[in-house]
């Protein structure tokens, strides 16, 4: 998996563009009641991008439409570059970019460029013909900018709509799955750009994103959801850490003994057995003091010889879900 580069923030002089507090929403009275999202709490620093992540049901959904506006909570404050987002929606928006639902974002019967021009309109910040070829390009859109929306395909219009998202320049851009229905290159591609605009243009950037890499790839802070709470908030790099082992998949020449495979299951947690004529494999977890030399040690005294090791580093897919399955 691709890791992110490290990437540091001053957090004593980082502006907070994102500020919420409290955010609840509950559907239904009474016993009927349904909790979806529960005392979320966050900040967004200009500049950052932030990966939402949670199992489905967690909330994450809610909580962004009741960033936006776009669902009313029942409690909680939420400001967007200063301004109030529930008192004075109007303003906000032209500090908020979104892309949530994939092509259902665009108008499908105008063209390309004409959607672009449209929605970078709407935030008062229209867009240059520099920065619409630009995006047209990175998207592979550029023969297509005079087409209708309507007859290009699925993963075409995806492309559009992510382009008529950044096209229009906001301080904050909220995106939902946004590499769905994108190629291995455009997908690629819209990293480069999420780092490039978070780092040169100091845009804010929200992700929800199932696709573990993309997250791993781009956010400098992953928050992870589970039953609308927040059960992490930490920097990509910290949160792998706290999981971070010594895994390796381990195969030795040779019948184990009961009382090895009890000691290497006992004292390194081995696992995942399988034997190929007279050789055997397995992994280990090394955490702590013990290392793969304690391994090789137990094998050397039973008489075994090694043929092969390979290790195996933590990911965030790994963390994820370990997270949301210690929160269950």
């Amino acid at each position: 998996m691709q890791q992110a580069q490290a990437r540091t923030r001053d957090d004593a002089t980082a502006e907070t563009v994102l500020h919420v507090d409290g955010l609840r929403k509950t559907y239904g009275e009474g016993d009927d009641a349904v909790t979806a999202v529960d005392g979320v709490s966050l900040d967004v620093s200009r500049g950052e991008v932030v990966g939402v992540l949670g199992p489905n049901g967690a909330g994450k959904t809610t909580t962004i439409k009741s960033i936006l506006g776009l669902v009313v909570p029942t409690d909680g404050t939420v400001e967007i570059a200063g301004v109030n987002a529930h008192e004075r929606p109007r303003e906000v928006y032209r500090h908020v970019g979104a892309m949530l639902e994939g092509a259902r974002n665009v108008y499908w019967r105008l063209t390309v460029r004409e959607n672009l021009d449209y929605f970078a309109a709407l935030a008062a910040n229209p867009a240059s013909r520099e920065r619409q070829d630009r995006l047209l390009s990175q998207f592979g859109l550029t023969e297509k900018a005079d087409d209708p929306v309507n007859d290009l395909s699925r993963g075409q219009k995806q492309k559009v709509s992510l382009a008529c998202t950044l096209a229009r320049g906001t301080d904050v851009v909220f995106l939902d799955e946004p590499t769905l229905g994108l190629d291995v290159e455009a997908s690629l591609e819209l990293r480069r750009e999420l780092r490039r605009l978070a780092e040169e243009e100091s845009i804010t950037v929200v992700l929800s994103s199932h696709d573990m890499d993309v997250v791993e790839a781009v956010c400098d802070r992953v928050v992870i959801l589970s039953n609308g709470s927040v059960i992490a908030d930490d920097p990509v790099d910290d949160l792998v850490g706290v999981f971070e082992t010594q895994a390796y998949r381990v195969e030795v020449a040779g019948a184990l003994s009961d009382a090895t495979r009890e000691t290497l299951e006992t004292r390194f947690d081995a696992a995942d057995w399988t034997t190929r004529g007279d050789r055997t494999a397995f992994d280990v977890t090394l955490s702590g003091d013990a290392s793969l030399y304690d391994v090789l040690d137990v094998l050397r005294n039973a008489g075994l010889t090694l043929s092969d090791v390979d290790s195996h580093d933590p990911d965030l897919e790994d963390v994820f879900l370990s997270v949301t399955e210690d929160a269950r």
